[in-house]
C-alpha cells in the first residue's frame, strides 16, 4: 500500500517557491524565485505532503511591504471516497496558522497590491547606511539599516510578515510576543532606482534584540533573532547589520554589554569577524601586548569601548592573536597552542578537582563509575580536537579580514 501511494508524497521544500517580487514581470521569471533551507516547522517533521501530483505552492511577498500572495495549485489530488478514507493535507490549513493576515489568493489582486510598494517608506528610525558589490554584475547596491520599537507606527503589521520567513531558514524559530515593549528591531532595505527611475525599497535582512534589565540601573541588549533573505546572501549584509546594531547601542551610556542568544555557526562567525575588526582598532589589541596573553587591560577596553563581553573578547584575543602569529616560528605557534588549549582546559581541571573530592566520600566502584560518566580519560584526545576544530574557524574569519 504504502509503495502504490509513493507518488502522493512530495518534499515540501522542492513544492515551496518563495519571492521577492519588485514587478509584476518578477511573477514568471524563474531567476527571482528562491526555495526554503527547511519546511518543518510548517509541514511537520518529516517535511512531507501527502496527497497531491504536481504541488506547487507559490509564496510571494512584494518586495517592500510583503503583500502576500499564496498560490497552490496541483494535477491531481486523493479523493478519500475512492483511497479507503485518507485524506490529501490541509496545504492551504497549515499555511494559514502561520502567515500575517491579509494575504491574497488571487494573483491580480496581488499584481494590484504592488502599487503600493511605489510609495512604501521604511518604518522607524534610519541608522546607517552601507554598499556592497553585487556578487554577480559587480554593480554596486545601497543599503539602509531602519530602527524600529514596538511603538513604532505601522511597524508590527509590517513585522507579522516580516517574521514569517524565519519559519523557512531559522531551526526552533519562534515569533516573539510583541506586548512586550522590550523588544526592538532593525531592518535593512535595498534601496535602489525602479525602473520608471523612481527610488524603491526591497526588504534585505533583520534582527531583534531585547533589552534586559542588568542591575542596578543598566540594560543588556540581547540579539536574538538574525535573517538575511536568500536573495541578499554573501553580500556582506549581516556584517553591516551587526555593525549598525553596535553602533546603536553603544552610544548608549546604560548598556552594560551586547550579548547574542544562542547564535548559530554562521552567526557567530560573522560575529567574530566584526568584533575582531573593532578590536583590531583598539590599544589593548595592538601585536606587541597580544603576544604577552589576554589581560585584564583588554577585556575592560573591549567592554568599555564596545561593550563585548569578557568571554567574546578574549575569543577575539585568540584571534587576533593567530592572525598576528608567524606560524612558522614553532616557538611562538607553540605558544599559542598551548595558550588556547589552557583556556579549552580549565573547565577539566576544574571537574578534576571536583572528582579528587569525590573519590575520598565515595566507594571505588562508584567512583570508578563516575569517572567513566565524566568522560576524564577522552581527555587529551578531546582537547586536540576541540582546538583543532577552533583554529579552523579562527583560520576562516582571518581570511576574510585579510580579504578586506
Amino acid at each position: 500500500m504504502a509503495d502504490a501511494l509513493a507518488h502522493l508524497v512530495v518534499d515540501g521544500n522542492e513544492a515551496l517557491e518563495l519571492k521577492l517580487v519588485r514587478e509584476a514581470e518578477d511573477i514568471d521569471d524563474e531567476d527571482t524565485t528562491f526555495g526554503p533551507d527547511m519546511c518543518h516547522q510548517v509541514f511537520g517533521e518529516n517535511e512531507n505532503i501527502f496527497g497531491y501530483t504536481d504541488l506547487k505552492i507559490k509564496l510571494f511577498y512584494s518586495a517592500a511591504s510583503l503583500q502576500t500572495y499564496l498560490g497552490i495549485s496541483y494535477s491531481d489530488k486523493i479523493d478519500p471516497k475512492k483511497s479507503g478514507g485518507l485524506k490529501p493535507d490541509d496545504v492551504e490549513g497549515a499555511l494559514q496558522k502561520v502567515l500575517a493576515p491579509g494575504y491574497v489568493t488571487n494573483i491580480d489582486q496581488f499584481v494590484s497590491m504592488l502599487k503600493k510598494d511605489k510609495q512604501f517608506k521604511p518604518h522607524g528610525k534610519l541608522i546607517q547606511t552601507f554598499t556592497t558589490v553585487n556578487r554577480d554584475g559587480g554593480e554596486t547596491q545601497n543599503f539602509e539599516v531602519y530602527y524600529s520599537e514596538t511603538s513604532t507606527p505601522g511597524f508590527l503589521a509590517f513585522h507579522e510578515r516580516l517574521q514569517t520567513f524565519l519559519l523557512w531558514y531559522v531551526d526552533a524559530a519562534s515569533f516573539i510576543d510583541v506586548d512586550d515593549d522590550q523588544w526592538t528591531f532593525f531592518t535593512v532595505f535595498e534601496k535602489y532606482r525602479s525602473s520608471e527611475g523612481e527610488y524603491r525599497y526591497a526588504v534585505s535582512a533583520y534582527a531583534t534584540a531585547y533589552r534586559y534589565y542588568a542591575y542596578p540601573r543598566d540594560t543588556r541588549p540581547r540579539i536574538s533573532q538574525v535573517l538575511t533573505l536568500p536573495p541578499y546572501r554573501k553580500m556582506g549584509i549581516c556584517a553591516n547589520l551587526l555593525q549598525a546594531i553596535y553602533s546603536h547601542f553603544i552610544l548608549q551610556s546604560e548598556v552594560k554589554d551586547i550579548t547574542v542568544e544562542d547564535p548559530s555557526d554562521d552567526f557567530q562567525r560573522i560575529r567574530d569577524y566584526v568584533d575582531a575588526k573593532n578590536c583590531e582598532t583598539l590599544p589593548a589589541y595592538q601585536p606587541a601586548k597580544l603576544i604577552q596573553g589576554f589581560s585584564t587591560e583588554m577585556a575592560k577596553e573591549a567592554g568599555n569601548k564596545l561593550k563585548i563581553n569578557k568571554k567574546q573578547a578574549r575569543r577575539v584575543y585568540e584571534i587576533l592573536r593567530l592572525k598576528n602569529t608567524n606560524l612558522s616560528d614553532k616557538t611562538a605557534y607553540l605558544a599559542y597552542r598551548l595558550d588556547v588549549k589552557n583556556r579549552l582546559n580549565a573547565p577539566f581541571q576544574k571537574k578534576k578537582l571536583e572528582m579528587k573530592k569525590l573519590e575520598k566520600v565515595l566507594k571505588p566502584e562508584e567512583y570508578a563509575a563516575a569517572i567513566t560518566t565524566t568522560g576524564l580519560g577522552e581527555t587529551h584526545a578531546r582537547l586536540s580536537t576541540q582546538y583543532l576544530a577552533l583554529e579552523d574557524e579562527y583560520r576562516r574569519i582571518i581570511h576574510r579580514m585579510q580579504q578586506d
